[in-house]
Parts: structure tokens; C-alpha cells; sequence
């Protein structure tokens, strides 16, 4: 171990640590289990380093990260080790962690096969099950065959093909502190970052920012100057580059505001959009570059400093344009045109669509941390009319059907009276803008496309959103089928994360979307844009092509704590970078509105 861990390497060891109890003994370490692989999930969906965090005392302020957990980090950081991690793992084959990694491995298909096959070395382990695979030993091993050697051979590959790129919240957070810390100097009179993080892509690369100054040098100096700078790279006049917590690279770029607006559009790119403005001035008899704008005229070049964007695309002869469209997929005609769509905002919306509260619905799969009265509180400070409460279904294999039913009885019974709550509230003119709370469910897709709810069970509730959880390797024909069955029930209205995917970990089911879209149309039924930093799911290009079609689509969280509502913005850049208006998104609507639509 190493005390300089970065967030997602904590949550491998903690998903590891998770993995040695369940083969020390699934039913009897059953809660720490849980708890090992709950914090996983908080570590990797925390905006900032746990090392930073732990720097200032922060530690146990993650939620989801109970105080023995936390212990046992605090050890780690201190001393690069944890003698608790050590002894549960004691005795396991480092390898079988790597494996770990491929999608589809858990703790027990991961240790037979490490056992099985001799694999001993953690880092190829991967390369050597690739070996073993193609020579088909797998198949031989009982348990195994054809079948489950080809669809682990499809997942060896995408973990091969994966690169380390970061998610989006995480970039936005170390590059947000950073302006903060540029602006503090007294020369700065704009901070930005750059690239794809400014266009709001789901993962990036790298993290760049720029600079508006009146005085270059002295910025590049304030910026090498970061407190949480682990190493300065480089230093020069006008860019810089430094190393933060977690080996992340952040560069700088500085101009003088008189040409602030010229880099800014030059370094937000896309290439692609970069070279077909290129392309465009050229006609024009103009140039490009960093610097600003030449104007040709016989055998003589004019340099025309850009001080913002809006001056660059106007001398284009086109509207500015949103940095979430600059993709070169139409963009600039309708710019041309005076003709782009007014994309929604954050201010737009109305309401979270998938929140899951800490009312105990006995579920298989995780159950939220925040009350429903803390939800709602949260959702009043975000200027949220309404809210829905879509905790999983209750597990199927824990309860027959009355029991289910009784569950979803108890769930109704409470929103019931916080709806009268609400009511209550606004007679007294109370101000709170939250008017009321739906009583809604995130089911599980079965394999078979039926729901583990029954009708009686689905009676209780406003409406239902659906997902897939399990199973996610099913060819096209049957996985579409799969999902159409199950958004078919009258009480479902959302598909929610409809890939499936998981950011650098999954990727997405394999769907007829071109069917998928037209039920939704032909049946008022809605598509999900999950905010959750490691989903952001619907993904763009499927977004523009929901919203060509006219197919409605929602937004939602799916928090398990309240803090997690406030990655709402991220589902919104999805949703901008899909060419998405507020007549597209429902929980734009007012709550008069939405219950409109619901019926």
C-alpha cells in the first residue's frame, strides 16, 4: 500500500477489502460487506482527493464512510498501510483483485479463476486470463463453458481499451479550486477552464485552464504558488503547468485581456469545430489563431486582438456558441443563421426525479442515507417545487408477494402524510417551495422483462421508473425486448440510466434505440438523464437523438444522500450538449404541469 493513494484507487482497495469477507464468509460479514462496498462507491463519487480531505481533518465528512472505515484510512494516510486491511486480505491471492476489474469478475469467479489457472502475479494477471482465454482453458473449469469464455473475453477487451480519463464532477472540482486560487491575484480579471471540460464532456483528459491578465508573469507565479501542488512541471511567460493531489495535471495558459476571448476559443475546441471555423474564415479571407483574427488584404496580414468570444464568432458573422455544442455536428450553420436552440439550465428546473431516502423498503440493493424530511429540505433550497422518492424495489428474493405489498403500504402511508404536511405548510403560507412529494419506485428489469412488483404493489405508487441491474450481456433482440416489456406497465413512465453504463468501468447495454424511441413516443413514456457523476446516463449523442425525435426526457440524481442532488448540474450539461431545450426535459414543468403529463 501507499499513503498517497488517489480516490479511485481507496475505493479498489475498499471494493477488495469488500471482496476478501464475502469469501471469508458471505452471511456472517454480511454488513461489513455492505458497508465496505458503500464506501467504495463514496470514495469514487467524492468531488475531491480523501487525501486532501484527511489533510484538513475532513475525513468523516464523506457520507457513506462510517467512523471504523475512516480509521482504518487515517492509518493508511499515516502510515501507508492498514494492519485491518492486511489481515482480511491475508492469505488471498494479490491477482485475483486485479481481475477483479473486468466487469462481470466478482470475489469468487475471480479467486477460482486465479486458482484454477495459476495466475499469481497482480500485474499481469489480466494479460495472462486474456492468454488463457484465447487457448480456451477457461471453458474447461467447472462452472465455465463457451458461453461464459466468450462474453468474458469481450469484457477482457474493454478493460484493455479503457483509458484513465476523469469524470466529469471530479475535473470540475480540482479545476473550479484552481480558478478560485487564480482569481485571488490581483492582475486576474477572468479565469476558464478549458477543453473538454469546459464543453462538459462526460470525461476528461486532461484539465486546463486560462487566464485573462494584466500582467502574465506575475500570474504564473501566483498559480505555481498553489497550496495543494504536489510538483511544479513547468514555468515559462505565459503557460505553466503544475501536479495536484492524486498525480492529476493541470496546465495554465495566460494572455492579456485584449486577447483573452481569442485563446479562450481557440483552447475550448473541439478540433473538429476548430477546423471547420478554420475552413469558414479562409473563405472569408481571414485566419485563425491563439492570438486573435488575421484580415488578408493583397500581400499584407492584420492581426485583430479578440478581447471575448462573442466579439470572435460575430466577426465570423454568426452567433456565439454554447461551448457544450462546439463538436462540429451542425452547430455552425445554425450559428450562421442566427438559428441555435435556447439549451436548458440548471435554473429551469423544477424537481429531482430519482431520489432514493433512507425509508427501509428491505431492498437488495442500496438504501439511501437521508431522510425523507431531510430530502425535502435540501430540494427547498434548491428552489424545487416537487421531488420524487424512488427507492429499489423491495428484494424479490427476500419476500413473497403480500410482504412486498405490505412494504409499498407502509412507503404510501408515509408520503401520504408528508404530502399533508406540505399542504398544511403552504395554508399557513409557510415559505417552502417544495408543494409536493411523489410516491415512486426504481424496479429492477428482470431478465425476462417482467417486474419483481406485483400489480397490487404498483397500485401504491405515482408511477414507477424502470433499470437494468443485472444481466447486462443479453444480445440486442432480446435486451430490447427485455425493456420494452417492462416499460409497457401503465404505472412505468421512466426508463432510468438507459445504458446501463458505469464512466471507465461498463460499458452500456446493446439496444435498438430506434424502437426503444418510438415506444416512448407512441406510449408517453420517458427516458432518464441520471446525474450521477459515474452514469451521466442518457449519454449526449443519444440525447440529440431523443430530442430530434421529440421523445420527453427527465432528469434525476439518483442520490443516495442529499448531497448528491447537487451534481443536478452535470445532468444538465448532458443534456445542453444533447441539444436539449426546456420544452424536452418534464421536470422543467411546473408541478400543475407535470401532474398534467403524468395522467
Amino acid at each position: 500500500m501507499h499513503k498517497n493513494l488517489n480516490n479511485l484507487e481507496i475505493a479498489e482497495l475498499l471494493r477488495a477489502v469488500a471482496a476478501a469477507y464475502k469469501l471469508k464468509g458471505q452471511s456472517e460479514n454480511k454488513f461489513r460487506i455492505v458497508a465496505y462496498e458503500r464506501a467504495a462507491d463514496a470514495v469514487e463519487h467524492a468531488s475531491s482527493e480523501l487525501k486532501d480531505l484527511w489533510d484538513e481533518g475532513k475525513l468523516d465528512d464523506i457520507p457513506g464512510i462510517g467512523k471504523s472505515i475512516a480509521e482504518h484510512l487515517d492509518e493508511i494516510f499515516r502510515n501507508g498501510k492498514s494492519k485491518h486491511f492486511e489481515e482480511v486480505m491475508k492469505g488471498l491471492p494479490p491477482a485475483m483483485f486485479e481481475l477483479m476489474k473486468v466487469p462481470g469478475i466478482g470475489a469468487k469467479t475471480s479467486f477460482k479463476l486465479t486458482r484454477e489457472l495459476g495466475i499469481k502475479d497482480s500485474k499481469n494477471a489480466i494479460s495472462q486470463l486474456e492468454k488463457a482465454v484465447k487457448k480456451g482453458k477457461v471453458r474447461n473449469i467447472e462452472g465455465f463453458g463457451e458461453q461464459s469464455e466468450e462474453s468474458l473475453e469481450k469484457s477482457i477487451k474493454e478493460t484493455k481499451e479503457r483509458t484513465v480519463r476523469i469524470i466529469l464532477p471530479y475535473a470540475q472540482k480540482i479545476a473550479d479550486d484552481i480558478i478560485a486560487w487564480v482569481k485571488n491575484d490581483k492582475n486576474v480579471q477572468r479565469a476558464d477552464a478549458l477543453g473538454s471540460l469546459r464543453r462538459k464532456a462526460s470525461t476528461v483528459g486532461d484539465i486546463d485552464i486560462a487566464a485573462s491578465s494584466k500582467n502574465p508573469i506575475e500570474t504564473i507565479n501566483h498559480f505555481t504558488k498553489y497550496p495543494n501542488a504536489t510538483r511544479v512541471l513547468e514555468k515559462g511567460e505565459r503557460t505553466a503547468g503544475i501536479i495536484v493531489a492524486g498525480g492529476k495535471q493541470v496546465d495554465l495558459m495566460v494572455e492579456k485581456p485584449e486577447a483573452y476571448g481569442a485563446l479562450l476559443q481557440h483552447f475550448t475546441g473541439s478540433k473538429h469545430h476548430n477546423i471547420a471555423l478554420r475552413e469558414l474564415a479562409l473563405k472569408r479571407n481571414l485566419s485563425l489563431s491563439d492570438y486573435g483574427i488575421y484580415f488578408k488584404t493583397k500581400n499584407r496580414k492584420t492581426l485583430k486582438k479578440i478581447e471575448t468570444e462573442e466579439e470572435f464568432y460575430k466577426t465570423l458573422g454568426m452567433d456565439w456558441i454554447p461551448p457544450e455544442l462546439r463538436e462540429d455536428t451542425g452547430e455552425i450553420d445554425m450559428a450562421l443563421k442566427h438559428n441555435l436552440p435556447d439549451l436548458v439550465q440548471l435554473s429551469e428546473v423544477k424537481a429531482d426525479l430519482q431520489i432514493h431516502s433512507s425509508f427501509d423498503i428491505e431492498t437488495s440493493h442500496d438504501l439511501g442515507e437521508s431522510s425523507m424530511e431531510e430530502v425535502i429540505n435540501k430540494a427547498n433550497s434548491l428552489g424545487y417545487e416537487y421531488v420524487a422518492f424512488t427507492e429499489h424495489n423491495p428484494s424479490k428474493s427476500g419476500h413473497n408477494e403480500t410482504q412486498t405489498v405490505e412494504i409499498l403500504k407502509r412507503k404510501c402511508e408515509k408520503v401520504d402524510k408528508i404530502n399533508y404536511s406540505l399542504r398544511t405548510a403552504s395554508a399557513r403560507n409557510e415559505l417552502r417551495r417544495v408543494k409536493k412529494v411523489f410516491n415512486s419506485l426504481e424496479i429492477d428489469i428482470l431478465p425476462n422483462g417482467k417486474l419483481p412488483v406485483s400489480d397490487k404493489g404498483m397500485e401504491t405508487l405515482d408511477f414507477a421508473l424502470v433499470s437494468i441491474h443485472s444481466s447486462f450481456r443479453q444480445n440486442r433482440v432480446d435486451m430490447t425486448r427485455r425493456v420494452l416489456s417492462a416499460m409497457s406497465h401503465p404505472k412505468v413512465k421512466i426508463f432510468a440510466h438507459p445504458t446501463g453504463r458505469k464512466l471507465g468501468a461498463r460499458e452500456g447495454i446493446d439496444l435498438d434505440w430506434e424502437k426503444i424511441f418510438d415506444f416512448c413516443l407512441k406510449n408517453n413514456k420517458w427516458l432518464e438523464i441520471n446525474a450521477d457523476p459515474m452514469r451521466l446516463d442518457l449519454p449526449d449523442f443519444l440525447v440529440r437523438d431523443a430530442v430530434k425525435l421529440g421523445v420527453k426526457l427527465t432528469f434525476g440524481t439518483d442520490s443516495h444522500h442529499i448531497d448528491s442532488m447537487d451534481n443536478m448540474v452535470f445532468g444538465v450539461s448532458v443534456a445542453r450538449r444533447g441539444w436539449a431545450t426546456k420544452k424536452d426535459i418534464v421536470n422543467t414543468l411546473s408541478l400543475e404541469d407535470f401532474e398534467k403529463v403524468l395522467k
